[in-house]
């Protein structure tokens, strides 16, 4: 996870560098501005994702995640086009129902409740999952409209980019279970949350996914888990990294996502680690269950 928050001459080495790396896929928030980080430098995830696409030629390269606070389908659809295709079929949409905070509260609309957020959530995916598939689509519903959208030449990959749910309730983890290429999950994280108690969460959630993929008679999804939602900081050492990718695999995630080290909080750490990681233990991970 690579953060949106440099001028792209200090950005782009690491975009680079997660490709040299290694790693199998790079993501970016999809935020007009993210929490503690709202007041300072924060730059689009979609032009960043092009500008990673040309440098770079084999990882693949993500959101995390686009949501419906601030998007409409309809033009996501062909952003998600253009994205795919300047990736050269390296791309990954990871997407969420969007949360309460500055994305909700910046464009002026009504405040939504969690049920409300979770409706949204399903009709925007599955508006966007037509829409991708289908040239000339139509959509009518409760949030959005599409009349004749036109999607040519469509996605390199087909029938259309893979589309990675976040959901951590029992009503989206479900749809998440029945309708998405893999799903993603942070754990729930809470205030004051310890790193056990995290853990234990994870589980729980977990096996909840894994009774909605047996009501769905669906064997295996890719299984997504952001590490750094833990009150650890997953690249805080070698060991650490090792301790949680290993927790991590016991528990069914084929895939984990974790931060590029800050110099300040939040994700908070050193590069030397990341650069240590990728040397030494990367290599004992990779290529178990890939997103690609």
């Amino acid at each position: 996870m690579i953060l949106p928050e440099d001028r792209w001459w200090a950005a782009e080495p690491k975009w680079r560098a997660a490709e040299e790396y290694g790693f199998d896929h790079a993501w970016t928030y999809d935020h007009l501005g993210w929490r503690s980080l709202v007041d300072g430098p924060w730059f689009g995830a979609v032009p960043t994702l092009a500008a990673a696409a040309m440098v770079t030629s084999t990882i693949r390269l993500g959101t995390f995640v686009a949501s419906p606070n601030f998007r409409h389908p309809v033009p996501f659809a062909r952003e998600v086009v253009t994205l795919d295709d300047l990736a050269d079929g390296r791309l990954v949409l990871g997407l969420g129902a969007g949360g309460l905070g500055y994305d909700s509260a910046v464009l002026g609309g009504p405040e939504l409740s969690a049920a409300q957020r979770a409706d949204r959530y399903v009709e925007f995916v599955e508006a966007l999952d037509h829409l991708l598939r289908t040239d000339g689509a139509d959509h009518s519903g409760t949030y959005y409209t599409a009349r004749g959208a036109r999607n040519l030449p469509g996605c390199v990959q087909k029938p259309r980019s893979p589309l990675l749910l976040a959901a951590d309730g029992p009503r989206t983890i479900r749809f998440a279970a029945r309708s998405g290429d893999g799903w993603i999950t942070t754990g729930r994280p809470e205030e004051g949350q310890t790193h056990e108690d995290w853990w234990r969460r994870v589980e729980e959630l977990s096996n909840r996914f894994d009774d909605a993929l047996d009501e769905s008679r669906r064997e295996r999804v890719v299984r997504c888990l952001s590490l750094d939602s833990s009150p650890v900081f997953s690249l805080s050492s070698t060991e650490a990294f090792a301790e949680a990718v290993g927790r991590a695999e016991e528990l069914g995630f084929t895939d984990v996502v974790v931060h590029w080290p800050r110099s300040g909080p939040p994700y908070q750490g050193r590069e030397s680690v990341l650069e240590e990681v990728a040397a030494d233990l990367l290599p004992k991970v990779q290529g178990r269950d890939q997103t690609n």
